[in-house]
């Protein structure tokens, strides 16, 4: 089975990097002269898109050919006072710069939207602006000219007291959206609500991939294994509409499946990302599929970013060399062995 390892948005490694540059609302509101203040907002944005591409590039040093997009490229973008303006055009240029680089490159790209994105909301305000939310996102993916194998990835949401109904919402709710939306949605198994059974569940329901968090099953683990529900969830990635990941196992017609992987930040708070990844966990999860599996994609959820990925790597070849089912084949990919 071929992995491939990524990280999300920031580098530890790049030095004035950050895909992230922001300014605050209140302080946008200090400016005496609106328009001046909109054009510092683009300008952060095009520092992001800029650094951004930075990154991208020291990756494709490193062999990395998986990442997450930071959700903050343009700041204040979705905030209503700002509703009447829309800096899209400004920064076409930027962000399709950023879209060649990525399909020249044959790197596998998505966005993780807030926790405040949540379609199985009672709320229509909270409905109306998590669309709004997704929307956006997808306008950069568009903007980016990268088509649907890069994706928006959620989470089901809140329960509400009753979470079947909130299910069942969530669903209601993905099938009122745009196909171009829908299209993008992977969602994930969260660590306190939705179980990886009950995600599961809703992706069928609604034909979105599920992406499989496993540090947030071994916290909100329900009653089933994750091996026991991966032939399930790697079936829910069989869209015939994508084409062949070059970057993956000859013969493969599907976009592999992915999963996130972090390790708990301590014993007194297990839902926290540590700084790097104890590989003992990943490394059974994926030995139990790897006979079934061609390849999956793993995005790294540790706090040190892409260190957490070069210690990841340096601990499986340590694997290797003490003759474990494990080959390095590059940077930040490895085949796992049946």
């Amino acid at each position: 089975m071929l992995v491939r390892f990524g990280y999300v948005a920031m580098t530890m490694q790049l030095e004035n990097a950050s895909p992230s540059r922001t300014m605050t609302l209140t302080n946008f509101v200090k400016l005496p002269d609106r328009e001046a203040a909109l054009r510092r907002l683009e300008r952060l944005a095009e520092e992001n898109l800029h650094n951004t591409l930075r990154i991208l590039k020291h990756n494709r040093y490193m062999d990395i050919r998986l990442y997450r997009f930071t959700s903050k490229f343009i700041p204040l973008k979705t905030h209503e006072r700002l509703s009447d303006w829309n800096p899209y055009p400004v920064l076409a240029d930027a962000f399709a710069e950023v879209g060649v680089f990525v399909r020249e490159n044959g790197v596998r790209t998505s966005f993780h939207p807030d926790h405040f994105t949540v379609l199985s909301t009672p709320r229509e305000e909270v409905l109306a602006n998590s669309i709004k939310d997704l929307e956006h996102h997808v306008s950069m993916l568009e903007l980016m000219g990268l088509d649907e194998r890069s994706t928006c990835n959620i989470h089901v949401g809140g329960s509400y007291g009753d979470k079947e109904k909130a299910g069942q919402r969530f669903v209601n709710h993905f099938r009122l959206l745009e196909p171009r939306i829908a299209a993008r949605l992977t969602v994930e198994n969260d660590d306190k609500t939705f179980t990886a059974l009950e995600t599961l569940n809703i992706c069928e329901s609604t034909g979105a991939p599920m992406v499989l968090d496993i540090h947030h099953h071994a916290v909100n683990p329900g009653e089933e294994r994750m091996e026991e529900l991966w032939p399930r969830i790697k079936r829910t990635w069989d869209k015939q509409a994508w084409n062949a990941d070059p970057g993956h196992a000859a013969g493969s017609d599907k976009l592999p499946p992915k999963i996130h992987v972090s390790s708990p930040k301590s014993a007194s708070d297990p839902r926290g990302h540590a700084d790097y990844v104890d590989p003992g966990p990943l490394m059974s999860f994926m030995l139990a599929i790897a006979g079934e599996t061609p390849a999956i994609d793993v995005m790294i959820e540790a706090k040190r970013k892409d260190e957490a990925l070069f210690k990841l790597m340096d601990d499986l070849r340590v694997l290797e060399a003490a003759g474990g089912p494990v080959k390095i084949v590059d940077g930040a990919s490895v085949e796992i062995m049946a």
